[in-house]
């Protein structure tokens, strides 16, 4: 079931399914902004990364001395979540551990996820309970994908990713055969006033991952430079900037934690960048869309 929200300004659409979020439809330019989903280059809107962001090397990990399955981006993306209200201003979500979820993933706990419409922002809030009596491991990420271009004689490669007036910025390559980060190849992203060009060969080796707390706020601008969209997500370490080759979007990644470095032999606990919680405890983070 789809659940929709608006404001004098946005309509938003979420969907029970895996809680995503599948429109942010802008009144003022009467345009689409999030990715329609078209399966002829990528399904998903922008699906919720948990518990695992990325793969694990050979797709399993350790903990207490047990071995587990794992897919790629984990399984709330692919899971009903239970509707949990609608207050006009937000939609909320939750998802349960259950016996299917315990096959690959061995913690008790509950995901609240709630997106909340401020006016031209949508803030994406994450709630991780831990419910049993162990201490739990895990990762959790946002993937919104956007449209581009969005206006008529434009190409992809007239819009420009704008980050914080940075002169550069360090990423990391994924390993194709792996799905995991080569760590010991550091690339350099060149800015030119805080801005870079788009191009249809960016992401011809797959997702660029930017680790150490490198991006606060990244967007995207018109060809005219004026910004079309940013997306702010203080203290998160790691962000994610991805699109398949020849697609007509972009995807902006804030990532709590992220893949499994390449040959990575560690349990789930030694993992860079997890994210840890006690018995009975609870995290909490969000990330906000602002629409220009």
């Amino acid at each position: 079931m789809l659940h929709t929200i608006e404001n004098d300004r946005l309509t938003i659409t979420v969907s029970d399914h895996g809680a995503e979020l599948v429109s942010i439809y802008d009144k003022k330019n009467d345009r689409e902004v999030l990715w329609q989903a078209d399966p002829a280059f990528w399904k998903r809107h922008s699906p919720i990364l948990f518990p695992n962001v990325g793969r694990h090397f050979g797709n399993h990990y350790r903990i207490n001395e047990k071995e587990y399955p794992s897919g790629q981006h984990g399984f709330a993306r692919d899971t009903e979540f239970s509707f949990s209200g609608n207050t006009g201003t937000s939609v909320a979500h939750t998802l349960c551990s259950s016996p299917e979820t315990k096959e690959n993933y061995p913690f008790d706990f509950e995901l609240q996820i709630t997106h909340v419409l401020e006016g031209n922002k949508v803030r994406v809030c994450w709630k991780v309970i831990n419910t049993g009596k162990e201490r739990m491991y895990f990762t959790i990420g946002g993937h919104p994908a956007f449209n581009v271009p969005v206006l008529a004689d434009t190409e992809y490669s007239d819009y420009s990713l704008t980050f914080d007036g940075q002169e550069s910025l360090d990423y990391l390559l994924i390993d194709m055969g792996s799905g995991t980060a080569v760590k010991d190849q550091v690339h350099k992203l060149e800015l030119t006033d805080g801005t870079h060009a788009l191009d249809e060969h960016m992401f011809d080796k797959d997702a660029l991952i930017f680790d150490n707390w490198q991006i606060a706020r990244a967007g995207i601008a018109m060809p005219d430079g004026t910004p079309y969209l940013e997306l702010s997500c203080e203290g998160f370490p790691s962000f994610g900037i991805w699109s398949v080759p020849g697609a007509p979007f972009v995807c902006l990644e804030p990532w709590m934690g992220r893949c499994d470095d390449f040959q990575f032999k560690g349990t789930l606990e030694e993992k860079e960048y997890i994210n840890t919680l006690d018995a009975g405890g609870i995290f909490e983070k969000s990330y906000s869309i602002q629409i220009f």
